[in-house]
């Protein structure tokens, strides 16, 4: 997959999904839940839409653009709600979030 043009954001994708799972699952064990409520569910959404973006990606789909750009708006407002938060998951999750909307920006310009 190398040679694909879109390989980069699609693994940024990819990643990004990952750590969203793992901060998601990781804030619902946090003592106070409903203070990472919104986490929660930015991370669930973010997890799904670079999951939608990959396989979008992958397929050469005509609306790559525009769903990456979709992407990167999601990605960032979940990197903006993680940083909020000082537990490792959420910093870490904010940097795959933030690197995640910079490769989607790239193809949605």
């Amino acid at each position: 997959m190398a040679h694909d043009p879109y390989a980069s954001c699609i693994k940024a994708c990819n990643e990004c999904a990952a750590a969203c799972d793992h901060c998601s699952t990781a804030c619902l064990a946090e003592q106070d839940v409903g203070m990472m409520a919104r986490c929660i569910t930015l991370d669930m959404d973010c997890a799904q839409v670079c999951r939608l973006t990959a396989g979008v990606l992958a397929r050469n789909s005509e609306l790559a653009r525009q769903v990456c750009a979709l992407c990167a708006e999601i990605c960032k407002e979940c990197a903006d709600e993680c940083a909020r938060h000082m537990h490792d998951h959420c910093q870490e999750c904010a940097q795959f979030c933030r690197f995640c909307a910079e490769e989607c920006r790239k193809i949605a310009a």
